[in-house]
């Protein structure tokens, strides 16, 4: 059990999926750049946890709910989480999560929806099979199981955030394709550091080699 200032945030776990530098520089660094696509999805999320909760006949609707699981050390905020009433009477939670873009093969998106599931489920004692990651592209949900692997990688993830962490250091830079959309591109410098990382590494094997 983790204590309350030892608790990491849930979305560190998609950045370090995405890029453990970009996680380390957000999350160890305090740095950060927005982009017109974090400023859509920054707009998206404020948008809906500034609506109100409703009710649509079997289903109760609660938006910005915050999060905290002491088993694995995580605190964050559901975009959505749906009770549907089941018929022996009960709410069964359905976390949503909002993203700006497209639905994605990796499973950053999945895992973070999954962290937020299993801290739903510590609080209040349930379990919860799946929930859906709304996308704003296409405007439809994609359905996540909550199988063991998904719940497996969660976890992982959240141990592989905190090593980061405790260990204080930024990785060096690996450009990638998805570096031209990323908004930490100007900060990271992938390009430009990863080139003179090789070119000094290039060199000193030359030297050791005559």
């Amino acid at each position: 059990m983790f204590d309350e200032d030892d608790l990491i945030p849930i979305s560190a776990l998609q950045h370090y999926l995405f890029c453990v530098r970009q996680c380390a520089l957000i999350h160890l660094e305090q740095a950060w750049s927005e982009n017109r696509l974090t400023a859509e999805g920054r707009i998206m999320h404020e948008r809906t946890h500034e609506e109100v909760s409703e009710s649509r006949g079997a289903v109760r609707i609660e938006r910005g709910v915050a999060l905290r699981s002491l088993k694995l050390g995580l605190v964050g905020k559901a975009d959505v989480v749906e009770f549907h009433r089941t018929e022996k009477g009960s709410w069964q939670p359905f976390p949503v999560e909002y993203k700006r873009g497209r639905p994605k093969i990796e499973d950053w998106d999945r895992v973070q929806l999954c962290a937020q599931a299993l801290c739903l489920e510590e609080m209040l004692g349930v379990t919860i099979p799946h929930g859906a990651i709304f996308y704003g592209l296409p405007r439809r949900r994609e359905m996540v199981n909550f199988d063991a692997t998904l719940r497996a990688k969660t976890q992982q993830a959240a141990t592989a955030v905190r090593n980061l962490l405790e260990r204080g250091t930024t990785p060096e830079p690996e450009y990638r394709k998805r570096c031209d959309n990323c908004s930490m591109v100007d900060l990271c410098l992938p390009k430009v550091i990863g080139r003179k990382r090789s070119a000094v590494k290039y060199l000193h094997k030359e030297t050791r080699s005559e």
